[in-house]
């Protein structure tokens, strides 16, 4: 690849590298019982999809630090995917969202299969082994990263950090858990964007690809000075989208925040502008497990009345421009630096 960045081209290489190991790792689950194939199926399905922003970051961490395109850190880099897709198999489960990519979610889709064979209390039992298929992707995204032809000297710069992504993404996780429910509160929902998600998404695969490359602690501030806050603009925008967005681009269900109640910064944003009638109408809709469109319009309606999504966008361009006020001062190729600029732009305008 060279210092002209084509996005489809490093999807291509990225997807490549996904499909053939994933398909491997699936084959060695069905040789082990024929019965295990709609788990391999899911194993495949889960890791199929994305635009491999992940992967870019963590690329773009290495090429940013002066590191020549290599194939065995695009294999590195790919590793990222699998950390993503865990992360989407467990956070589906936990909500129990029907839908992702406009297809249905691996608990779904294992409850549909077992539920055909005659299966006993089939939602249990999907519900475990998509579990597993999530614990299964993380081990993978490991096994892919160690595997993945760099030098062994440079896999042990980031194993502290491979080690951290997993701590934090944990304890995000665990947090939206203990949060959803609550009383909204913004501070509270950064605080779970900021570990649910802006870290693995585009600081941690950043500072991985850096370390990897060897870069100083210098360019490694830089990387969290411009990864944290468009990590943090990434999550806000599919907020925005997961109650404003069209299902038919984003792929999911747009009633999903408001069906579990969790702890999105706009719904905080709309709670904490609400007098007391507003915020009995949305406890009137939070939580509810028979919504419907007549309620999504109606908490559009509020939200828009009340300005919220105006002030998450404001949240959004404010983090966007504190990124990429970051890059003007780092210490990187000229070319390195207008890739994350695009990238920047690609993580957060964004209609899916």
């Amino acid at each position: 690849m060279t210092d002209r960045w084509d996005p489809a081209a490093f999807k291509v290489r990225v997807d490549g590298v996904l499909r053939s190991y994933v398909d491997e790792e699936a084959g060695h689950l069905v040789a082990v019982d024929d019965a295990l194939a709609p788990v391999a199926e899911q194993l495949r399905g889960a890791a199929g999809h994305g635009k491999r922003l992940r992967a870019a970051f963590c690329y773009w961490g290495w090429r940013a630090a002066g590191q020549p395109d290599d194939d065995a850190l695009v294999r590195a880099a790919a590793a990222m995917e699998l950390v993503h897709a865990a992360a989407i198999v467990h956070d589906d489960l936990i909500d129990d969202s029907p839908l992702r990519h406009g297809l249905p979610t691996a608990h779904v889709a294992l409850e549909a299969v077992l539920a055909r064979d005659g299966r006993r209390r089939p939602r249990a039992a999907a519900r475990s082994l998509a579990m597993l298929v999530g614990d299964h992707l993380m081990a993978l995204a490991g096994q892919l990263f160690a595997g993945s032809g760099l030098p062994a000297a440079y896999l042990a710069r980031a194993r502290g950090l491979w080690a951290e992504l997993a701590r934090e993404l944990v304890a995000g996780e665990c947090l939206e858990i203990l949060h959803t429910g609550g009383r909204p509160d913004t501070g509270t929902s950064l605080k779970v964007v900021r570990y649910k998600t802006a870290k693995y998404t585009v600081e941690h695969p950043l500072l991985i690809g850096g370390l990897l490359a060897g870069a100083g602690p210098g360019l490694r501030e830089a990387y969290s000075a411009y990864g944290l806050p468009l990590g943090e603009a990434f999550q806000l925008r599919d907020d925005l989208l997961g109650l404003f967005g069209d299902p038919e681009r984003t792929g999911k269900a747009g009633l999903d925040d408001l069906r579990t109640h969790r702890p999105t910064a706009l719904l905080a944003e709309t709670w904490e502008a609400a007098d007391a009638s507003q915020r009995e109408r949305l406890r009137g809709v939070l939580g509810r497990s028979d919504l419907d469109e007549t309620h999504l319009r109606e908490v559009r309606a509020l939200m828009r009345e009340l300005k919220a999504p105006q002030r998450v966008e404001r949240m959004i361009g404010a983090r966007v421009e504190r990124a990429t006020r970051a890059l003007d001062s780092a210490d990187t190729p000229p070319h390195a630096r207008r890739v994350l600029y695009a990238l920047a732009q690609q993580a957060t305008d964004r209609i899916h």
